[in-house]
């Protein structure tokens, strides 16, 4: 996977959570134990040089250098079971073939120990994951995976090791997953030769998202004298120059142990990780000099000015408006770590927020619709950068932007930032050091990446507190420090980059041509021979693709070694002024979390397609005494963040049943607790709706956020709109979330007057934010909780004046108890609307949009969650991906992505992801289904594909969001369980009975969706609806 990454401080925000591995020893904690070990201690080949207690992240860190490699280590030892692995290479490349990405899914395809095609995917079912990838950065390549069994994180690590090191690099592999020439149809000799490859497919998708390209053109022409020059992920029209010989050569002199930095983290024993990597890899390594370094980038001494085209967009909120330019610094090296903090730091200031001296003289003045795609502090080279913008404005605003960019540098530095924005930043500080999440090891090892493979300290990186503590020692010595640095790095710099982007109406004809030129330049190349040569290979894949693969060298675990009963998650239930409250009791490390559900069932039905646009602003426009800047600056100031988000919630028993509602959510630190709920209660009871400018910015921003999203999760908006005439559910969802909401967002940015828009905020608000249509829940320590109890009632009394009772619009409403164990008719229950009279209907929708590559799905219309075959179908998702689509649209396809799933509401939904071949899709999964009626497949398939699932069941659960289930969905811990053991008793017989039950052609109720370039076979077809 390409990735273009921002190292910032907020990665922290994603700190774990504690949960269960069975052997490990529990007499001290992991840290401690770590803080045993001593400098110059020898362990397995390697040396201890530093053991850092870091109680900020409650870890010891221990960094080790491999005596004979050198290869460098760091294991954060922590009280986690989700343990993590992590290696990465310092990866250079010289030229645009995307070389280090292609490598990066080549060295997965298989290795000398596990020589079967593609034992990474294969793992996949055969683990129990919480995390497996790979990442190609514009200057390294790092391979992460995590998981909470100690036999499992022994099993994937001798796979990753065998992999990164000792790789098969087939020719066949490069063809597949980097670039070919083949015929169209691989059997027929006579069709035309065209470019595929799996890389080259997602790169051309990457290239076809015009924020993805101004970023790339934007690091390219501001370091333009080495690695950052090019396009490490792959610039389609060079990838096809890339040769087999060039990718093994650039692993041999890449993927050495001397160019390699390995991190683990969690509560298992370093030692059996030293030992393991010292057995199976490193002992069969010499010392190498890499040469890998990147030299810091020459500073200019006069600012450059550039520009980029890109394809128009069809759905941007006003098409007169589609240039964008950002002003661009380099500033200084990353691995001088307390200045890379200041920087980031000072960046926020600069540009997060309304108060933020960039988003009054940018956004503000509605020039453009949002900040460019570039935008802020950008740690992830060897210089770090500072970029600031504009997109969505006119062409003759160019020159006016730049003067804004420059007279508000010098603004803030005769002027500086006021006290209580820098502590609301340091606040923000605080409580990410102190919010647990599941996946923190990742976060981590994103985190400290891009500073520790410039061979900077990562163990600095994490002093986070010792880094505040200097900038405030800093700021009493100096109060000009940080309008200092903005002088020095902004007003005094002339490594200064303009860059600007504007649509070409021929952008993707230019594409197109330019690729058809670069394959008849290949073509014209060719002898007979070279042709029937290709032919050959072709088919020589294509028999290879369609092999049953001999996996038996994999390690796995047994669905025996999964645990037959879920951890218990205790809530108590009660009331605060007459509204249900779920209190649940946590470690949350110093954190309350609040949530509130508000049912909309008496909301008008034409008010419905506002409510995403309403819980956008709710918390932005202000609210009693405070103006929106003062109230954003109090949420900084009491909160971890206030948000608001609609929901539709499916039955667990009825298809044609569904909870319609919004979620309010917040966090903050437990002194904080009064702050949050009096914001809370200024949002209920005195919402501001009396500034339309402030509500035309919000709706600019908002709608160019929906348009500039479709490129990269373009599957999700193909499954929403495939799934929309099946369920109710999937009705109401897809307006919220789907392409429904994209152009109506549309509509709603190019209206000239948002007066009629403003003025159905109170409306909707009367409805949503009523004490009678309400429940909440609060995670929070055991001592906090009576405090928590206190304050939550005497919000309620605040904002009791909201209880107004309505109707609701729809006449059938079902109750669900909220407490499962309580008797009927004693408690406060959920509110679901009741369609019975919905009628499912087959409809195929074709969204034309200037891609080069498409995303399809086909939904179906299946069982709820507590049916007796709902586990079945989920395991057969898994099944039919791994063991057939996988193949299909993928290997054989050249679709970067593809699969099944079954979802929460019902449906059994089909996709696949920036995919050359949409027509050729949509048979896969057909046949597909044909595949699993005709029973291709063994018991132990069915078994892998169970372990895929509950690796996704068992996912490790931040403190945060434990009874976060119960609380939405009214799934109880009970209803887990036979779920659960339903999973456990799935055999080979269901899957093929469900397939043929469900799936069968003409056997359910169908949806089908594309988003794609222009079709002309689909549109000839009268069953396919045209968008």
């Amino acid at each position: 996977m390409f990735r273009q990454s921002n190292t910032f401080l907020s990665q922290l925000k994603y700190l774990s959570v504690r949960g269960r591995e069975a052997w490990r020893p529990k007499t001290t904690s992991a840290p401690d134990r770590a803080m045993q070990y001593v400098i110059g201690q020898k362990i397995h080949g390697f040396t201890v040089q530093e053991v850092t207690a870091v109680p900020d992240l409650f870890l010891t860190a221990v960094k080790l250098d491999h005596d004979v490699t050198g290869a460098q280590y760091l294991h954060a030892a922590r009280d986690d079971s989700n343990n993590l692995f992590s290696v990465q290479f310092r990866t250079t490349p010289m030229d645009s073939t995307g070389v280090p990405h292609i490598l990066e899914h080549t060295v997965l395809c298989g290795s000398q120990r596990f020589p079967c095609r593609d034992p990474f995917f294969k793992m996949l079912n055969r683990s129990l994951s919480t995390f497996m990838n790979a990442f190609t950065a514009s200057d390294y390549t790092m391979y992460p995976f995590s998981t909470q069994n100690a036999k499992d994180f022994q099993n994937l690590l001798s796979v990753y090791l065998d992999a990164v090191f000792f790789p098969c690099l087939r020719e066949l592999d490069f063809w597949q997953e980097g670039w070919r020439l083949e015929n169209e149809n691989p059997t027929d000799l006579s069709s035309s030769l065209v470019f595929k490859g799996v890389v080259f497919n997602e790169m051309k998708g990457a290239f076809s998202d015009n924020e993805s390209l101004y970023a790339q053109n934007l690091q390219n022409k501001l370091l333009p004298d080495h690695t950052y020059s090019v396009v490490s992920g792959g610039e389609p029209l060079t990838i096809p120059d890339l040769t087999w010989d060039q990718l093994k050569n650039f692993h041999s002199t890449h993927y050495h142990p001397s160019n390699a930095r390995f991190f683990t983290y969690g509560d298992l024993p370093l030692e059996k990780h030293l030992k393991q990597i010292q057995e199976e890899a490193l002992s069969k390594f010499w010392r190498t000099e890499p040469n890998t370094a990147v030299p810091s980038q020459i500073r200019w001494n006069k600012p450059r000015e550039a520009h980029v085209n890109c394809a128009p967009d069809a759905l941007a909120p006003d098409p007169a408006k589609q240039n964008t330019l950002c002003v661009s610094y380099l500033l200084g090296d990353i691995t001088d770590t307390y200045e890379a903090f200041t920087l980031s730091f000072l960046s926020s200031l600069m540009i997060s927020g309304p108060n933020s001296p960039f988003y009054k003289a940018l956004i503000e003045p509605k020039i453009g619709t949002d900040f460019s795609s570039a935008v802020g502090y950008d740690g992830s080279t060897r210089d770090a950068s500072f970029s600031v913008g504009l997109q969505g404005m006119a062409e003759e605003d160019l020159e006016r932007v730049k003067g804004i960019i420059s007279q508000t540098i010098d603004y803030i530095i005769a002027t500086g930032f006021e006290e209580e924005r820098i502590e609301a930043l340091l606040h923000k500080i605080e409580i990410q050091m102190k919010h647990q999440s599941a996946s923190f090891g990742l976060a981590l090892a994103s985190y400290i990446a891009c500073c520790w493979n410039h061979d900077g300290n990562p163990v600095q990186l994490l002093k986070i507190t010792e880094n505040v503590s200097r900038f405030r020692q800093c700021l009493q010595e100096n109060p000009r420090y940080l309008q200092d640095k903005v002088q020095h790095y902004f007003k005094d710099n002339s490594h200064k980059l303009t860059l600007s982007m504007k649509p070409d109406e021929q952008y993707l004809e230019k594409q197109i041509k330019a690729e058809q030129e670069k394959l008849q330049q290949k073509i014209l190349a060719l002898s007979e021979t070279d042709r029937k040569d290709i032919y050959e290979k072709g088919l020589q894949l294509l028999s290879e693709q369609s092999k049953t693969q001999d996996t038996s060298c994999l390690p796995e675990l047994k669905v025996s070694d999964i645990d037959s009963t879920i951890p218990c998650t205790p809530v108590q239930m009660g009331t605060a002024g007459g509204v249900p409250v779920q209190y649940c009791e946590q470690p949350t490390n110093g954190m309350v979390y609040f949530r509130a559900m508000c049912n909309l069932n008496t909301l008008p039905e034409d008010l419905k397609i506002y409510i995403p646009l309403f819980c956008s602003v709710i918390t932005k426009l202000g609210s009693g005494e405070l103006d929106y800047r003062q109230q954003a600056q109090q949420m900084e100031l009491k909160t971890g963040g206030m948000f608001v988000t609609s929901q539709v919630i499916p039955d667990t028993a009825d298809l044609d049943l569904y909870e319609q509602g919004v979620l309010l959510t917040s966090s903050c630190l437990e002194r904080n607790l009064p702050g949050m709920f009096q914001l809370w209660s200024d949002i209920f009871n005195s919402s501001r709706f009396d500034d339309e400018e402030r509500l035309r910015v919000l709706v600019m921003m908002a709608a160019q956020e929906l348009s500039n999203g479709i490129s990269s999760s373009g599957h999700m908006y193909a499954m929403t709109r495939a799934a929309r005439s099946l369920t109710p559910t999937a009705n109401l969802q897809e307006t919220f979330s789907g392409m429904t909401q994209v152009t109506f967002m549309k509509r709603i940015a190019e209206m000239t007057d948002v007066t009629s828009v403003l003025r159905k905020l109170p409306r909707i608000k009367r409805h949503l934010l009523n004490v009678d249509n309400m429940r909440c829940s609060v995670n929070a320590t055991p001592q906090k909780m009576a405090d928590v109890t206190v304050e939550l009632e005497r919000f309620m009394d605040n904002i009791a004046s909201t209880r107004k009772e309505r109707k609701p619009v729809r006449p059938v409403i079902v109750e669900r108890p909220l407490d499962p164990h309580a008797p009927a008719g004693s408690v406060a229950s959920r509110k679901l609307i009741s369609e019975p009279n919905f009628k499912p209907c087959q409809m195929k929708t074709y969204f034309e949009l200037p891609f080069p590559v498409n995303f399809a799905s086909e939904c179906v219309r299946t069982v709820p969650f507590t049916h007796e075959d709902y586990a079945s179908l989920c395991v057969l998702g898994r099944l039919m991906t791994a063991k057939f689509l996988h193949g299909e649209i993928r290997e054989k396809g050249g679709a970067y992505g593809g699969g099944a799933r079954m979802g929460g509401g019902g449906l059994f939904a089909f996709y696949s992801y920036r995919d050359p071949n949409c027509s050729q899709t949509l048979a896969a999964f057909r046949k597909g289904v044909e595949w699993v009626c005709d029973g291709k497949f063994t018991q132990q398939d069915v078994d892998e594909a169970k372990l895929s699932v509950f690796s996704t069941v068992d996912a490790p659960i931040a403190p945060s969001d434990k009874g976060f289930g119960l609380f939405v969905n009214g799934i109880s811990d009970e209803v887990k369980q036979a779920h659960r053991e339903r999973l456990f008793a799935v055999m080979r017989k269901n899957l093929i009975d469900v397939a043929g039950r469900y799936l069968g052609f003409g056997q359910s109720t169908r949806g089908v969706a594309v988003l794609g370039p222009e079709n002309e076979s689909i549109k000839k077809d009268p069953s396919w609806v045209v968008k």
